[in-house]
């Protein structure tokens, strides 16, 4: 069995369609979905398709954590509510698992589901990223529970909870990357942006995050460089 963690807020409508999308797994699972302080029908759709619903303040890395305190199975997989997850993502998650019992976790191949140049040349670069072990929540993360409690878990940081507790995992042991099917998601984070602020913010990010500073001050800038067009 699986528990799917998903943070959310404010994403009614995408959150249905992502619960309707995995009605159709065949593998066990449970729905965990921790919100934010969502001012829309998010938690209401979550509960009426079945979810545990749970709230959480301080973030998406409090929100994961809150989400796997309340999981009750082996498996962890962490969606966003804009994933579009493919069909048979849980069974290829679940077989992976059983068939290598040394392998501690991984993710989904990510595509983005914008129709324009920038999204086809992102599609490439998670690829190139993904070689080097370099990947992010938005690819659908997936952890052995033991795994995770050894590691510590995520840490309820500002931002970079995802990319902190991947370069953890990495170092930990073996991880694989499910390339069929691969997961979409959106491209609304990067509507009426230009692509070089958005990469020059990229790497600004992860480049101060390895000299130090501190997750507070780097949501402050991550925020700053976000509203650069």
């Amino acid at each position: 069995m699986i528990s799917v963690i998903i943070p959310t807020l404010n994403e009614e409508g995408r959150i249905g369609a992502l619960l309707n999308a995995l009605a159709w797994e065949t593998v066990p699972y449970e729905v965990v979905l921790v919100d934010g302080g969502s001012e829309d029908k998010t938690t209401n759709e979550a509960a009426a398709a079945g979810a545990v619903v749970l709230s959480a303040s301080g973030g998406r890395g409090a929100q994961l954590v809150a989400g796997v305190n309340a999981a009750k199975v082996d498996i962890i997989l962490f969606l966003h509510a804009d994933s579009r997850f493919p069909e048979g993502g849980l069974t290829r998650i679940s077989k992976s698992m059983a068939d290598d019992e040394r392998l501690c976790g991984g993710n989904f191949r990510l595509l983005f589901d914008g129709d324009d140049p920038f999204s086809r040349w992102l599609d490439g670069f998670y690829v190139w990223l993904r070689s080097p072990g370099f990947y992010y929540g938005d690819s659908g993360i997936f952890v052995r529970r033991d795994v995770y409690d050894t590691m510590g878990g995520i840490r309820p940081i500002a931002l970079m909870e995802d990319y902190d507790f991947v370069r953890r995992l990495e170092a930990h042991g073996k991880t694989c990357c499910i390339e069929e099917p691969p997961l979409r998601t959106s491209s609304r984070r990067f509507e009426g942006r230009r692509p070089a602020a958005i990469v020059f913010g990229w790497f600004l990010i992860h480049g101060l995050f390895h000299l130090g500073v501190s997750p507070e001050r780097l949501a402050r800038i991550y925020n700053s460089t976000r509203r650069r067009r």
